[in-house]
């Protein structure tokens, strides 16, 4: 399994069942591909470098997880269709294997 990094964000205005619905839906996904989370860390609001649909600031979860390269368009295709999900990005980290 490789290391992989996920960075997304969501609107700081939905509420907090919405939230954790999509990062349930996060960590199921990574599952059903027999990847592990390592740790999932919570930063909270942060300013946008510039407006997207009409925001100006994301609430950011960041997602260190081990997974097969296979399994990462699962993941990729399920956080496309997430609308709670504005923007999202993983990251192959090669320094964590």
């Amino acid at each position: 399994m490789k290391a992989y990094e996920l960075l997304y964000f969501v609107a700081p205005s939905i509420d907090e069942e919405s939230r954790t619905n999509v990062s349930t839906r996060i960590a199921n996904t990574i599952a059903e591909g027999n990847g592990v989370i390592d740790e999932t860390e919570e930063w909270g609001k942060r300013k946008l470098a510039y407006e997207i649909d009409g925001l100006t600031e994301g609430d950011y979860t960041l997602v260190n997880f081990h997974a097969e390269p296979e399994h990462i368009a699962e993941l990729n295709r399920v956080l496309g269709i997430t609308d709670a999900v504005k923007r999202f990005m993983i990251v192959c980290r090669a320094d964590r294997d």
